[in-house]
């Protein structure tokens, strides 16, 4: 298989699980950036935020070219969101990493090197598939048949609760108005770690006026408690959506600590 750099492919070519029940209709897609190595390398594939209502582009391709920069393969997963429903942003998030398995010979990486990052509402929807994902549905097709745990996770001022220190708007958009609790309650993520979770690097800002610091620290807090390796680093000040941060250089660092944290766990 020939894979096209940069090029958005359908994640399902034949019919996409829910493509009728919002309107108009939308076909998710996976866009690749690939890197000449002369072995494979690990991949990130990045979801970016926007209150489950939109996608930011300064949060997809301008992270995936930083990626790449850093000697590391990614794809940027441009999922569906409202009125898309729940469980439908985790179904192409989940189709996104099985994707890169099946394809890893095409794409030359290394298929126990997929990771998943994604910033604001992508983080909720990135924290949502480091800890809900099955290991490959035995029915399905030959994506399907693949694993969609990512081997990490990272989380960029990410929406992780949907309690106390929720982004309502982010909420309303995936579960609707007046959500079943059990639902609310299976997607606060913090509450859903476990010894599996993946290896996961957290950077928020202290003073983010929009998705509270807690979400970060809650989720940290979670994988500590289940002995789960991670990085967190919290900024003293930045506003919320800062993408790579080119306004803020102190803030901006967290793109190489990443980058050296992402090569240290096999990337």
């Amino acid at each position: 298989m020939t894979i096209a750099n940069a090029q958005p492919i359908p994640l399902w070519t034949g019919e996409t699980p829910g493509i009728d029940t919002a309107d108009p209709a939308f076909q998710p897609t996976i866009t690749p950036y690939t890197i000449k190595s002369a072995t494979p390398t690990g991949c990130v594939i990045v979801c970016p935020g926007g209150g489950y209502s939109h996608r930011a582009a300064h949060e997809g391709a301008p992270i995936a070219q930083a990626l790449n920069d850093r000697g590391i393969a990614a794809c940027v997963c441009d999922y569906r969101v409202a009125p898309y429903r729940h469980p439908y942003p985790l179904l192409d998030a989940q189709r996104a990493i099985r994707w890169v398995r099946a394809n890893a010979a095409a794409l030359n990486v290394n298929p126990g090197a997929v990771g998943i990052l994604g910033f604001s509402a992508g983080g909720h929807l990135v924290s949502t598939a480091g800890t809900h994902y099955d290991t490959g549905c035995a029915d399905g097709d030959e994506i399907d048949r693949e694993s969609c745990r990512p081997n990490v996770m990272v989380l960029c001022y990410a929406v992780i609760s949907f309690g106390e220190f929720r982004h309502s708007g982010s909420m309303a958009n995936l579960l609707g108005e007046n959500p079943p609790e059990e639902l609310v309650q299976s997607l606060s993520n913090e509450t859903q770690v476990t010894e599996d979770t993946p290896p996961t690097f957290l950077w928020h800002t202290a003073d983010d006026g929009s998705v509270p610091v807690q979400n970060s620290l809650l989720f940290a807090q979670a994988l500590s408690a289940h002995g789960v390796p991670y990085e967190l680093h919290v900024y003293r000040s930045g506003r919320h959506g800062l993408g790579l941060a080119p306004e803020f250089p102190h803030v901006a660092s967290w793109m190489d600590l990443c980058g050296e944290w992402l090569k240290e766990v096999g990337f």
